[in-house]
């Protein structure tokens, strides 16, 4: 198992600094984001010569790029918004595709119009995720032409929220291409520590064999994001979870500051 950091974490818009600023947290791999290379994270268009830097800043630092940001609203209410997003979307899974990057990570979306990360009522609404599923079907056309992957994650404002919503949408697209962003802090809201472990270890079990990649976040009791070791999450139990489905993929932290992050990657590879 590969511990790796979101490489927004550091500020920077040139990818061999980046890059080396996670090398230097103790970091063996990244989630990038183009944003990091000083274009949008869902831009038009990727210059060559931007991949190009990209892929070299990567080789010279050592950092694996293990995934790459591709999100949008995906059950956004209006749908001109959704293709627009799918459009550059595309921008992104070819850019995966021409870095050997495996994975584009999704949102798959909600219904507030305003944030993609924010609930809204109309999610549970069986339109919303009619809508999702028909966006989801375009994107992995897509993906299976270039051959990346793609992940979804179970997210509490958004259309999958949980492990079962997943693996539901799994069955229904039926691709290998749909694989599973599984991050514990992202299955509950409120829990104390005994209840979150139970939630987590459904999810791991639930989803076995699906997951491509792990995030590494915390929360605190009441609700609030922590940094990774900080909250209610019992990463040890998650992380020999994981490992005994079989995982042995990158564990992605985020959520954290610069300044936190190599006691993070002290304390993720001290777990696994």
């Amino acid at each position: 198992m590969q511990v790796g950091v979101f490489a927004k974490t550091f500020a920077g818009s040139e990818p061999a600094g980046v890059l080396a600023a996670v090398r230097d947290a103790g970091f063996a791999v990244t989630q990038f984001n183009l944003a990091c290379a000083g274009l949008p994270s869902m831009p038009d268009a990727a210059p060559e010569e931007t991949i190009r830097t990209i892929d070299a800043a990567a080789k010279t630092t050592g950092i694996c790029l293990v995934a790459l940001s591709g999100t949008y609203n995906m059950a956004h209410p209006d749908s001109r918004v959704r293709n627009d997003g799918l459009r550059r979307l595309a921008v992104v899974i070819e850019t995966a595709a021409k870095l050997s990057i495996p994975l584009v990570t999704l949102c798959t979306g909600t219904r507030n119009a305003e944030d993609q990360w924010a609930h809204h009522p109309d999610n549970v609404d069986p339109s919303a995720w009619a809508d999702m599923a028909r966006e989801m079907e375009k994107a992995l056309h897509l993906a299976e032409h270039h051959g990346v992957d793609l992940g979804i994650e179970p997210e509490q404002a958004n259309i999958v929220t949980s492990a079962a919503d997943a693996m539901r949408l799994i069955a229904e697209m039926g691709s290998k291409r749909l694989r599973i962003v599984l991050d514990p802090a992202n299955l509950f809201e409120q829990a104390n520590p005994e209840a979150a472990r139970i939630i987590v270890a459904a999810a791991v079990e639930r989803t076995a064999a699906h997951v491509s990649l792990a995030h590494a976040k915390d929360r605190f009791a009441d609700g609030r994001f922590a940094t990774a070791g900080q909250g209610v999450v019992d990463f040890a139990d998650f992380i020999a979870r994981l490992k005994a489905t079989g995982f042995d993929g990158p564990l992605v932290t985020h959520g954290l500051s610069a300044e936190e992050a190599p006691g993070v990657a002290r304390f993720l590879k001290g777990l696994v």
